[in-house]
């Protein structure tokens, strides 16, 4: 009985899990549609003011209603899709550039330069990421353009440990031994061979790693750090909807904070099957 039982459930755990893949990722498209289209889709502008509309409820005038200011909140979200999301591609961009030059230099040269980055990094996992960025803005000052250097230098350790393991397995392959009796030197063997065979297994983790980036810029944004007013990027609305909040009004902060919520969980579902595909034909 019990073999009869587990294949079902088994098809059936597939099959539930298939359809969460396809949902999360036509929910993405439509974001990224979004995030492309969106000054064109957009019925009014980001920073248009309506002081006749101020908390205005859903209707056909304002599809998700307004905020404090009577700006339309559909607009706002669609508007600011693309800074939302445009954000956690270039931070994460910047790190693994970091990243992988590290990882790769570490696993190749070995030695005290191995143990030299591998000490730089385990300080940089010491320290709070969040404290880091937020030094770093002290200094540099607030700002997307900060926020996003800033995070990508905190991410780029992570990156260097991840990598660095696996190009670690990756030399010791005979294929570079005969690149060397070639004579081909190191640089060209790690541009050549060992990055773009690293690359299934980098991808499969950097994006599972953008929600986790986009999650952190937000946050930013959300304590002021990041974008700055009269921007419509996600997080910095649901700090400007907290208003609202005491007078009942959630709207305005409840749509951007479920429009990034579905977004990470929806980049999760699918990075998860994406990185188990890349692997597998690794």
């Amino acid at each position: 009985m019990t073999a009869l039982i587990l294949p079902r459930l088994q098809t059936k755990r597939r099959r539930g899990t298939a359809i969460g893949y396809w949902v999360s990722l036509g929910f993405l498209v439509i974001v990224a549609i979004a995030a492309i289209l969106g000054r064109v889709l957009a019925p009014y502008d980001a920073d248009e003011i309506d002081f006749a509309a101020i908390w205005a409820a859903p209707g056909g005038g304002h599809l998700l209603g307004t905020d404090q200011l009577g700006r339309d909140l559909f607009s706002r979200l669609l508007i600011g899709a693309g800074e939302t999301l445009i954000g956690p591609v270039l931070l994460l961009a910047l790190a693994t550039v970091l990243g992988v030059a590290i990882g790769v230099l570490a696993a190749w040269r070995g030695g005290w330069v191995d143990t030299l980055l591998a000490r730089i990094t385990d300080v940089m996992f010491a320290f709070p990421g969040l404290l880091f960025v937020v030094l770093v803005i002290a200094v540099f000052g607030k700002g997307p353009v900060t926020a996003i250097v800033a995070l990508a230098l905190a991410y780029a350790p992570v990156i260097a440990k991840y990598t660095r393991s696996l190009a670690l397995s990756e030399i010791s392959r005979p294929y570079v031994d005969a690149y060397r009796v070639q004579g081909i030197g190191g640089l060209g063997i790690c541009l050549r061979a060992i990055v773009p065979n690293l690359l299934p297994a980098l991808v499969g983790y950097l994006v599972v790693l953008f929600g986790e980036a986009l999650m952190s810029l937000a946050t930013l944004s959300f304590l002021g750090f990041g974008a700055q007013p009269p921007s419509s990027e996600w997080g910095l609305m649901v700090q400007e909807g907290q208003a609202g909040i005491i007078q009942g009004h959630f709207l305005p902060t409840l749509i951007p904070g479920a429009a990034i919520a579905l977004v990470v969980i929806a980049v999760n579902i699918v990075g998860v099957r994406v990185a188990d595909r890349l692997l597998a034909k690794g």
